[in-house]
Formats: C-alpha cells, structure tokens, sequence
C-alpha cells in the first residue's frame, strides 16, 4: 500500500499541474502548486542518494543547478560603481538623479520582485525532475496514464467551453482573460490547450502500445487497438474545438514521428521517413511562424496587436541593448513598451515576446543563451541516443516527440510559461535523462524493490 501511494505522488501532481497551472494569473492556484513542489523538492532532498546515476542525469542536474545559480546572481545588489556600468541602465540611473537621490545599490535584474516571482514558476518542473531522477515516485506507465486523463477531462470541459458560445460568462471559463468561444480546457489560452493535445498523442500510443505487445491473446490485442483509436479521436476532435493554428501545424508532424514509435531506426526507410518528419516540423514552425498571434483558425490577422514577426525585431532589438547581462527574469512586460510606438499604443498590450527563447535572451541574456544552448545540446544528444538504441524504449521515443512538440511550439509563443505544459516538459526530459530504466521490470514480490522508474 505504501509502495503503492508513493509510485502515485508525481503522476498525480502532474494531474494536478496540467488542473491548476493553466495560466500564470492563476495567483491561488499556482501558489498551490508552488507549496507542493517545495514539499516534494524537500522529500527529495532528505533521501539517501541513489546507488547509481547515469551521465545524462547529472548532466540535467548541472543544467538546473546553473539555472538556479544564474536567478541567484541576478538578485544580488551591486554597488552603484557596478551596475550603473551595465548596458541598458541609464534610465534608472536618471530617474534617481530627478528624484534628487543617491544611487542605490540595486541587483543586475530591473524588478527583482518579478524575478522572484518568475523563478517560483520553476518549483513545479523541479519537483517533477527530483521525484523522478532521485525520488522514483511514479511509474512509467502510470505518468502516460495521468497525462492522457488530464487531456481526456480538459477535451470534456473544453466541449462544455464550446457549448457555452462566444462570452466570458460561462462558469466553464476558468480565467478572467481566454480566448472564448474556444476550447481551451484548463488554460487561458487556446494554443496551450493545443500543445497539450498534442503532446498526449505519442504517450497514448506508447501506453496502448506497451499494452498490447503484453497481451495474451488476438482478442485482447484487437480490443487494446479500438481502445486506442478511440482514444486518439478524442484529441482530434478537442483540436477541432480548439481550432489553433499551432495545434494542426504541429499535429502532422507529431502524429508522423509517432507512427514510427516502435519501429527500429537500422532500416533505410525508417531513417528517411524521419528526415521527413523533421521537414515536416519545420515547415510546421514556419507555418505557426506567419500565423497571426491569436493564432486560431476562426481569427483574422485584423484581430492581432502586432505580427510575431514585429514582436521579435522589437524583442531582439531589447536583447541586444540590455546584453550581455539581459534585464532580469520576468522583467519583459516592463521592458517591451519602451520599443513600441507610442502612438499605436492602446489598451491591449504585449505582455511575453512570443517565443520563449527570445524571451530568455532579453530576460537573462549571454550566461541564458549559453545554458539554453547547452540544453539543447543535451537534449540533441539524448534524442539521438534513444532512436539509435537497438532496444525500443516508447515512452522515451514519446517522450522526445512530445518534448520536441513543445520546443518548436515555444519558439513562436510560451507554452513554458505555465506550470502545467513546463510540469509536462519537465517529465519528458527525465524520461530521456533515464530511458533504460524505464524499460526494467518490477521485482518480483519478495524480492528487495530498487529506486527507478518501471513501467506497469
């Protein structure tokens, strides 16, 4: 029983991630989050080590504690002599010199109560990382199964959305600003409903896949395949609902990789075919690219402020006067309308740059681009090992789709930005930190259980 409720702890916080964490002006809800992620984090950090940890997980553990060390540096208050000499920094320095005052020593981030804000939006993904890699909280299977029922009630209450209409009346809306008339289930807006789909179709398959290949009969078999497709018209018809732009350009290209889930990578055509997911991929994120920023198939670009193509000149322009240092995490909405046009400005205002790794760039500047880059070249590595590996792991393979999904996703807007698509991410990059394990049976019963994922 025991064993049992602590293997449920991170798929039912992942539940709980993907209910609450829909948006970041849910202040209550992602409070909620952020205590159980301490409670978690501090789990973690009372247990015993594990007895063995692979190369690609310390790897992941270095990259979090230089983020963490990279927010703490931000926050550390400089001398006037300091900070005055960093670009960027004239105009608060000559708001002090109109105000009569001494300069004070201030940190290098502009608003470092937002960076603190911002950095308590990591204490969701840190938990799911330390219950995971240290903790071995949860079960393979059990963390597919939790995702696709988040996404299966999201779908529900995304149709009970739909059928309230066009108007911010309905109790089905959970936040004040969404994007209604659309099916955006637990989010506030319409494109991270849609990344959530997206990302539950290759963990259904890999979970109906394991599945079958364990029963004991065609029957069973068969059944386990109807179950499965019914499963996969759900998440098209919540995309139907949905109607995002970002949902469809990135559906084709996730649903072609997931095709090849359990196909070994030594023949010919396998290869190609995946050379051809990836140029679907790109076309797809070109696509999402000169979309207009509500991003919906029942939007005109007359609806949106600016094009994203606008936002990230403007964006970049930012970045490159605020570098090498950047601005400060969370700093962005205070940045941007310094770069805009006066003249054009109205009641509707940008509040992220629309693609999450500008945003980091402006926000933490060289020392985030240089993490962000080595990420990425983690991330490269761990998905070239999971697809060459002569043994198919699916829930790794689901993993690098979905991961990937959400990448390409954040590089035109912010999925990462709320708890429960980072939470989501989070797993993925555990799972491909530690794929092999996944693969390993349960004990026996009798026998001595081992701290490690194992799928059920």
């Amino acid at each position: 029983m025991i064993g049992t409720l602590r293997l449920s702890v991170i798929p039912l916080f992942l539940m709980l991630c993907i209910f609450l964490g829909g948006s970041t002006r849910g202040v209550w809800a992602n409070m909620i989050l952020q205590l159980l992620a301490i409670a978690i984090i501090a789990w973690a950090a009372l247990t015993s080590r594990p007895a063995q940890r692979s190369r690609s997980e310390y790897g992941l553990a270095a990259l979090a504690g230089l983020t963490l060390l990279l927010i703490a540096i931000q926050l550390v208050p400089l001398p006037p002599a300091i900070w005055t000499a960093f670009p960027g920094r004239g105009f608060v320095a000559k708001g002090f010199e109109l105000l009569g005052q001494p300069l004070p020593w201030l940190p290098i981030s502009l608003s470092p109560y937002q960076s603190i804000s911002s950095a308590l939006w990591l204490l969701p993904p840190f938990a799911i990382l330390a219950g995971m890699l240290r903790l071995g909280a949860c079960r393979t299977s059990w963390l597919a199964g939790a995702l696709c029922f988040a996404a299966f009630v999201a779908v529900l209450v995304g149709t009970l959305q739909v059928a309230g209409g066009d108007t911010g009346s309905s109790s089905w809306y959970f936040y004040e600003f969404s994007n209604f008339g659309q099916a955006t289930g637990f989010f506030a807006n319409s494109n991270h409903m849609a990344t959530l789909l997206i990302v539950t179709i290759p963990f259904l398959t890999a979970l109906f896949g394991s599945r079958r290949s364990r029963a004991k009969s065609t029957q069973a078999s068969v059944s386990k395949t109807v179950i499965l497709a019914g499963g996969l018209v759900v998440i098209l018809l919540g995309l139907a609902l949905n109607g995002s732009l970002a949902g469809w350009g990135l559906g084709v290209p996730v649903v072609a990789a997931t095709a090849l889930l359990g196909v070994p990578l030594k023949r010919n055509w396998a290869r190609w075919s995946m050379a051809g997911v990836a140029l679907l991929g790109a076309a797809a994120l070109a696509f999402m690219f000169g979309s207009p920023l509500q991003g919906n198939v029942a939007t005109g670009v007359s609806q949106s402020v600016e094009t994203r193509a606008t936002i990230f000149k403007k964006s970049l322009a930012a970045a490159r006067d605020f570098a090498p240092l950047g601005s400060g995490l969370g700093t962005f909405a205070n940045i941007y309308p310094r770069y805009e046009d006066p003249a054009s400005v109205d009641s509707t205002y940008v509040n992220h740059a629309h693609s999450d790794f500008i945003e980091i760039v402006l926000e933490t500047g060289i020392p985030g681009l240089v993490l962000m880059l080595l990420f990425l070249l983690w991330w490269v590595r761990r998905l070239a090992a999971i697809w060459r590996s002569p043994t198919v792991d699916r829930y790794a393979r689901a993993a690098t789709i979905a991961s990937a999904a959400i990448l390409a996703h954040s590089a035109v807007d912010y999925p990462l930005r709320t708890s429960a698509i980072c939470a989501i991410f989070a797993m993925c990059v555990a799972l491909m930190a530690q794929p092999r394990r996944g693969m390993r049976m349960e004990p026996a019963k009798g026998e001595q259980k081992a701290r490690h994922l194992s799928v059920g």
